[in-house]
């Protein structure tokens, strides 16, 4: 299977060596990763989960001695009564967390980081980043700047656009900057922009609301792939036919099979793949083989998915 990068594949590979290569060396002492991500509520979280249960497994079978535990959560609240059920219940010695929520989630996790717990922290950034003793995720930045730098030159640096946001995180904030600043160099003008929460069902109402507001909409981003295919099915009900581009992001296989078939309204995606859960979770439990401790931040690439190289990024086995 193709990696989503070059740079991403030598990572992966690394890490996945030390952990699946050296169990002579790990302690006989019982080591606990809890791995607290959110539950499968849209088609990027169920990849999470896939490849978070996929490690556990993995991990298990190389590691007798090594206990990962993931607990999903279908809310920020349930998260935090997650953690607090997790840490009362066992010692942890590793804590892998996708939060839910930035800001709601910040608090509950310096309270496991007290207790000596070593702190992986995957996608969504907590607010306050010295609590991390790891950082694994796409670079959001990228992401946000490469699509609008992409739809500017498309638009001639001119019109009319709408914009879909994600959940109240970190990463939506990045994303979000990354466009906007890049935007607000040209003359197009962001018509709106609200939260879909990463929802296609709430995408699909946020759009049909655009276009009921806005007679003319040159281009629509949807920040995320899950909200974009909410976007086209509003369009198509709408019958609304001056819409030039609606483009997403992550690199969800229903996305890029229009990438590749060369959609005019989707020709291009950027890749945030949910496997960087499992990345987390291998280099976490190098902590704990002697081997490889590993710290600081790691920050996949995002480049631009188009026809010429989508296949690179497509992985029709996968659950996203």
């Amino acid at each position: 299977m193709k990696a989503i990068t070059k740079k991403a594949l030598g990572l992966l590979s690394a890490v996945s060596l030390v952990a699946l290569t050296t169990t002579g060396a790990l302690a006989q002492e019982k080591k606990t990763i809890a791995v607290s991500i959110p539950a499968a509520t849209h088609g990027w979280t169920g990849g999470v989960v896939y490849h978070a249960e996929q490690a556990a497994k993995e991990i298990k079978a190389a590691f007798p001695n090594i206990d990962v535990v993931v607990k999903t959560s279908p809310s920020a609240t349930a998260q935090v009564s997650a953690l607090e059920d997790l840490a009362a219940s066992r010692k942890l010695d590793a804590l892998v967390i996708l939060p839910f929520t930035s800001e709601e989630l910040t608090g509950p996790v310096e309270q496991v980081k007290a207790a000596g717990t070593f702190i992986a922290v995957v996608d969504r950034g907590l607010t306050d980043p010295t609590i991390q003793d790891l950082y694994v995720a796409g670079d959001n930045i990228a992401v946000g700047a490469n699509t609008a730098k992409w739809l500017a030159d498309k638009l001639g640096n001119k019109g009319k656009i709408v914009v879909l946001r994600g959940i109240p995180t970190v990463i939506d904030d990045e994303r979000i900057k990354g466009f906007t600043d890049v935007m607000s160099k040209t003359d197009i003008e962001i018509l709106d922009i609200q939260y879909a929460n990463w929802n296609q069902d709430e995408a699909f109402k946020l759009m049909q609301d655009y276009l009921a507001k806005y007679p003319h909409i040159d281009a629509v981003w949807a920040n995320d792939d899950d909200m974009l295919l909410g976007v086209l099915e509003a369009m198509k009900q709408s019958g609304r036919k001056e819409i030039q581009y609606a483009l997403g992001g992550n690199g969800m296989k229903d996305v890029i099979e229009l990438v590749k078939a060369k959609n005019a309204i989707t020709p291009i995606s950027t890749p945030y793949p949910p496997s960087m859960i499992k990345s987390a979770i291998y280099m976490t439990a190098a902590q704990f083989t002697g081997q490889a401790p590993m710290r600081g931040n790691f920050k996949l690439d995002a480049p631009l998915i188009t026809p010429e190289n989508a296949d690179q990024f497509y992985f029709p086995d996968s659950p996203f």
